[in-house]
């Protein structure tokens, strides 16, 4: 199963892979029932290049179509991985 699910599919050339990571968050947070699987995968996105803020906007435009539930699920993920202000950066005029 391993070598199926991460050698033939993970190396397949034609999406680069924090697109593919994005992709794989996307689709565990549709699907339910895949709390820790989500969680590993905010994990992966962010050492990818991913942002908080992308995660977050993946779940804002999949929130129509997937309920609350499962987003908020998903959101409790992104949280426990990365906190909210881990993704702000501010300027000293901003401060």
């Amino acid at each position: 199963m391993s070598a199926d699910c991460f050698g033939d599919h993970y190396t397949r050339t034609g999406i680069d892979v924090p697109t593919r990571e994005l992709l794989t968050f996307a689709l565990l947070a549709a699907l339910g029932g895949a709390d820790a699987q989500v969680k590993g995968h905010v994990a992966a996105n962010l050492n990818v290049g991913n942002t908080r803020s992308t995660l977050l906007a993946v779940l804002t435009g999949l929130l129509p179509f997937i309920g609350y539930p499962r987003t908020l699920n998903a959101l409790a993920a992104v949280d426990a991985v990365t906190p909210a202000a881990s993704d702000t950066t501010y300027t000293k005029e901003e401060v």
